[in-house]
């Protein structure tokens, strides 16, 4: 049994989150891959559920991707870019890792983004997208199964602009993300932007900046808040009495990582997303149930990214046959040969994603919280960057 498997059953007996971690010799003829992902701290949520949609389409191949028996060691970048750079040297240089995956916060992605390429690693993104790397950074070693960071906020910003909010604040995290959301909702909005907000990553406590937007009086507030930082805001915007007086509009704060900690408090607030549980796919309907009988609750689209990053790894390793040959693992991975949950999925010429968005909902069924498509927003869209790509 694989070391994968092996941590799962444990998780599943103890009934706690395994790490894979330490190195065991890979056979020569197989896989071995490190798995980067943010596992302590509020935000840690993103990161279980990215590796454990990653995990899962390992155990659904019987410990193998693309039929190569397949060892991924799992390390927690604590969401501290220098720690993260030394624990993807040692992935490279002591482990000996084929090629790399994950990360879910774009600091990190930007500390660790060029000694990834620079050593030549394949680097099969699960979350973080940042601009600097879709356009003149791109490297043909890079490959995002999730999205360009901006296009989910370009979602809420067409949105926006289609319900006639002529006035809106817009606040985010002070870091690469925080940029690129605003940057992103900007191009799609047509109204003005009255307060443009950046606060502390990883920030809390938001009763002065709820006091400024209640001072303005917008028609809505767009922000972007991942983890713990969108648990805490949602939460405090339904004390002070926003939810009912100012839309709140937002990307990757209210999902199925944070709605278990908000409930009704995020029940009805709109998002921007490539990705949902009830998107009809037949993929996504066998892996949502493949999923929720593993882990015993509702994946998130971190789950379903890093499920997709684990499926387009395994399609590219069967095409080739072998984890050594990057030349032809890299021309294997362009042609996108998965199915990916999301139905339609091809690579742009920055090795981006070209694929749909969609304005989603938070809804409860049950005693489950999660998000439901409202509708398509951006049919098989690509970012804005992948024109200054020269790879």
């Amino acid at each position: 049994m694989s070391r994968i498997l092996s941590a799962l059953a444990a998780t599943a007996l103890i009934g706690t989150t395994a790490l894979v971690s330490g190195a065991l010799p890979a056979a020569a003829e197989g896989l071995k891959i490190g798995f980067l992902a943010t596992l302590s701290g509020p935000p840690a949520v993103l990161g279980e559920h990215m590796r454990d949609g990653f995990l899962l389409a390992v155990k659904e191949g019987g410990g193998k991707l693309g039929g190569i028996e397949t060892d991924v060691i799992v390390v927690d970048d604590e969401l501290k870019p220098d720690a993260a750079l030394t624990k993807v040297q040692g992935l490279i240089e002591r482990d000996k890792v084929d090629m790399l995956a994950g990360v879910v916060f774009s600091n990190v992605m930007m500390a660790v983004y060029k000694p990834i390429i620079e050593s030549e690693t394949i680097f099969v993104g699960a979350n973080a997208g940042p601009s600097p790397i879709a356009g003149k950074g791109c490297s043909k070693y890079f490959f995002s199964a999730a999205y360009q960071n901006d296009q989910n906020h370009e979602v809420m910003g067409r949105y926006a602009a289609q319900k006639g909010y002529e006035k809106v604040v817009v606040m985010a995290p002070n870091y690469q993300a925080g940029k690129d959301a605003i940057a992103g909702f900007k191009r799609h909005y047509t109204g003005k932007i009255v307060e443009e907000i950046y606060t502390k990553l990883g920030q809390l406590d938001f009763s002065a900046e709820l006091a400024k937007i209640s001072e303005e009086k917008p028609d809505a507030l767009f922000t972007f808040m991942p983890g713990g930082m969108g648990v805490n805001l949602v939460k405090q915007y339904d004390q002070a009495g926003l939810k009912e007086s100012v839309p709140f509009l937002s990307t990757f704060t209210v999902d199925e990582t944070t709605l278990p900690a908000t409930k009704d408090m995020g029940v009805g607030l709109y998002s921007g997303a490539e990705w949902a549980a009830d998107l009809d796919t037949p993929a996504n309907k066998k892996f949502v149930a493949s999923f929720e009988a593993t882990y015993g609750y509702a994946p998130s689209l971190y789950a379903a990214q890093g499920y997709d990053a684990a499926q387009l790894i395994a399609g590219a390793v069967a095409m080739v046959g072998n984890a050594s040959d990057k030349a032809a693992l890299i021309q294997a991975l362009e042609s996108a040969p998965f199915d990916s949950v999301r139905g339609d999925f091809s690579f742009n010429t920055n090795h981006f994603p070209v694929q749909d968005f969609y304005l989603v909902q938070a809804v409860k069924s049950g005693d489950k919280y999660t998000t439901s498509i409202v509708e398509k927003v951006f049919d098989d869209f690509g970012d804005a960057y992948a024109g200054s790509c020269k790879m």
